[in-house]
C-alpha cells in the first residue's frame, strides 16, 4: 500500500495533534526523574490529598512507569459512599463528635467496620446509656419496613401459550394437593423391579418373585402377616408393588382382625377364669366359694359373686363390621383397643423421699434425700390370665422370667436363682370392657355402661385375705401415626378384704402409666 491514503494521513495528523496537546498541558516540569521524582510526588500526595495510602502508591507507580493513569475525577470514592450515614461525599479524616444516641450508634458501627472494636464498644455503651432503644431507631432509619406488598407470582398464567408446560407440580414452595392415598394409588400398575446386573453386559441376577402372579403373592403376604404382623408391615419398604399390596389388600387385614394371632378373637370381654387361673365354676354351689366380683364404682360398693358359666347367654363375637369410625380393617386393627401378648407392660416409678436427719446438728445440707425407683410389670396371657409383679429389679433381669412356670410357688426365700424374683409375682385375670352383646351382661353386676377401651384386672393380694382390683385405660403413646394401644393409664386401684367384705382405695400419687415393650422370647405368647 502506498502512503497516499487520505484516511491514514488524516488519522496521523489527529494523533500528532493529540500528543502535542497532552505534552503541552503537562509541561516540562511534570516529568520527574526516576531518582527523585517518586519521593516528591509521594510526599505531595500525602500533604495535598486525603486519599488512602493505596491510592497514593498506585499514582506513584503509574508515574514512575512513565504512563499517566486514567483518572475519573467526577466519581466519588465508592468505599466512602458505602459507609453508613454518608450521602455520597468524601468524609474528612476528622469529623465532629457525636451528640445523640443515634449518632453514637452509627459511629460505633463505622468503627466496628474499620476493625476498631475497642472504640466501637465504648460508643455502643454511650449510645445505650442515652437511649436503650437506639437499635430500633437505627433499624427504622436505615432499614424501614416496606409498605408495598409483593404480589405472588402466577406460575401458570391464563394467557400463557399452549406450548408452556404446567410446572405447578415442580414447585418446591407451592402447596401440594397430593396425599399418601394418592401416592399409594399411583403404585397400582407397578411391578416388582429386577435387580440390575452386577457387571455390565452380563445378564441380571434371577428374581423369581418378580414373575409370581398376584394371587399367589397375596397368599404369601397373608402367611407372613399371620406369622409376624410387624414383618408384614415392613414389607412395604421393599418396593412399590409390596407397598401397594400391604396398604390396600383389605382381605389380609380382615383375616388378621378376625384371627386369634393378633386380632380381636383373642380378646376376652367377660371373665374367662378365676383369679387363681382356674376355670370358672359351672354351678351355683361352686360359685358360692369364690370371692365377690369387683364394683364398677368404689362409692357404690355393689358386690356380687362370680356367676356360673352355665348362666351366661352365648357371647357373640365382637362386631367387626366396618363403620365410619373404622373405615377399613387396617384402621380397625390399628385404632381399636386391644391387648398385646408378645410383650409386657412396664411402669417405672421414681420419687424423692427425705432421709433421716442428723439430730446433732441443725444444718440443712446434711439432710439426705433418697431417690426411690421401682417397677410394676403386667403380662397378659391368651387364656384370660395375667401376672402382676412389683419389684425394684430392672426390666432386663425380669421380663424373661415373667412366665407362669416361674411363679412364687416354686421359689423359697433362700433361692438364688435368676427366676427367684418371681416369688413376689401375683396371679390374676383380665378382661376388656365394651365391644360385646349387651344381653350377655348379667343385670346387677354394674357393667351395663362400660366404655370400650378399659382393662379390668383382678389379682391376688400379698395376704390370702386380700384381693386387688385395677382398672386401666388403653391409650397410644409416641408420635402421631406410630404404634397404637401401647400404653395403659391408671383409672383406679382398689383392695378387697375377704374377711370384712370391705373395699379400700390405693392412692396413685407416685404411680405412672404402663408402656408396652416387646420381648422376643415370648414369641406369639401362646
Amino acid at each position: 500500500m502506498g502512503d497516499n491514503n487520505p484516511d491514514l494521513e488524516t488519522f496521523r495528523k489527529q494523533w500528532q495533534e493529540e500528543v502535542t496537546a497532552r505534552s503541552t498541558a503537562r509541561g516540562p516540569s511534570s516529568k520527574p526523574t526516576r531518582a527523585h521524582g517518586s519521593h516528591e510526588i509521594f510526599n505531595k500526595s500525602i500533604t495535598k490529598t486525603a486519599l488512602p495510602p493505596s491510592n497514593v502508591i498506585t499514582e506513584e507507580t503509574d508515574v514512575i512507569d512513565g504512563v499517566s493513569a486514567q483518572a475519573y475525577h467526577d466519581h466519588d470514592d465508592k468505599d466512602n459512599t458505602r459507609r453508613l450515614g454518608v450521602e455520597g461525599s468524601k468524609h474528612p479524616l476528622t469529623s465532629k463528635e457525636p451528640q445523640s444516641a443515634l449518632e453514637h450508634y452509627e459511629k460505633a458501627i463505622e468503627r466496628e467496620d474499620q476493625g476498631n472494636l475497642g472504640d466501637s464498644l465504648n460508643l455502643y455503651r454511650k449510645a445505650y446509656r442515652l437511649d436503650a432503644g437506639v437499635d430500633r431507631i437505627y433499624k427504622n432509619k436505615h432499614f424501614p419496613p416496606s409498605n408495598t406488598k409483593i404480589k405472588p407470582i402466577d406460575r401458570n398464567p391464563s394467557n400463557a401459550p399452549v406450548t408452556v408446560p404446567n410446572t405447578a407440580h415442580h414447585s418446591l414452595d407451592g402447596p401440594s394437593t397430593s396425599t399418601t392415598n394418592d401416592l399409594i394409588a399411583s403404585f397400582s400398575d407397578t411391578t416388582i423391579p429386577v435387580a440390575a446386573p452386577q457387571i455390565q453386559r452380563t445378564p441380571p441376577p434371577p428374581c423369581p418373585i418378580a414373575h409370581v402372579p398376584s394371587e399367589i403373592l397375596i397368599e404369601i403376604l397373608l402367611k407372613t402377616a399371620i406369622a409376624d404382623i410387624a414383618s408384614f408391615a415392613r414389607l412395604s419398604i421393599v418396593c412399590k408393588r409390596f407397598a401397594y399390596l400391604v396398604a390396600t389388600e383389605d382381605r389380609i387385614w380382615e383375616r388378621i382382625c378376625h384371627g386369634h394371632e393378633y386380632g380381636f378373637a383373642a380378646m376376652h370381654y367377660v371373665w374367662n377364669t378365676t383369679v387363681a387361673g382356674n376355670p370358672l365354676p359351672t354351678t351355683l354351689l361352686e360359685a358360692s366359694n369364690f370371692p365377690p366380683n369387683n364394683p364398677p364404682d368404689i362409692s357404690t360398693l355393689t358386690l356380687s359373686h362370680d356367676i356360673p358359666t352355665s348362666n351366661f347367654p352365648p357371647v357373640s363375637p365382637p362386631n367387626l363390621s366396618l363403620s365410619p369410625t373404622y373405615p377399613s380393617y387396617k384402621q380397625m386393627l390399628r385404632a381399636r383397643p386391644r391387648l398385646r401378648f408378645n410383650g409386657c407392660y412396664i411402669s417405672t416409678v421414681n420419687y424423692h423421699r427425705p432421709g433421716a436427719s442428723n439430730t446433732s446438728t441443725n444444718a440443712t445440707y446434711t439432710s439426705p434425700v433418697h431417690i426411690v425407683t421401682y417397677y410394676r410389670y403386667l403380662r397378659f396371657f391368651r387364656d384370660g390370665t395375667c401376672v402382676s409383679l412389683l419389684t425394684t429389679t430392672e426390666p432386663a433381669d425380669v421380663v424373661h422370667h415373667l412366665t407362669k412356670e416361674n411363679l412364687h410357688a416354686h421359689h423359697n426365700k433362700e433361692s438364688m436363682l435368676p427366676s427367684a424374683i418371681m416369688r413376689h409375682a401375683l396371679k390374676g385375670r383380665w378382661r376388656l370392657s365394651g365391644c360385646r352383646d349387651p344381653q350377655a351382661i348379667p343385670v346387677g353386676t354394674g357393667d351395663e355402661m362400660e366404655k370400650e377401651g378399659d382393662v379390668h384386672i383382678e389379682t391376688e393380694g400379698v395376704d390370702p385375705k386380700y384381693m386387688y382390683k385395677m382398672q386401666l385405660s388403653l391409650r397410644s403413646a409416641g408420635r402421631a401415626g406410630g404404634t397404637r394401644n401401647n400404653k395403659l393409664v391408671w383409672k383406679g386401684f382398689w383392695s378387697y378384704n375377704r374377711l370384712t367384705d370391705d373395699w379400700a382405695t390405693f392412692t396413685l400419687r407416685n404411680d405412672r402409666a404402663f408402656f408396652w415393650s416387646r420381648v422376643k422370647s415370648y414369641a406369639m405368647g401362646w
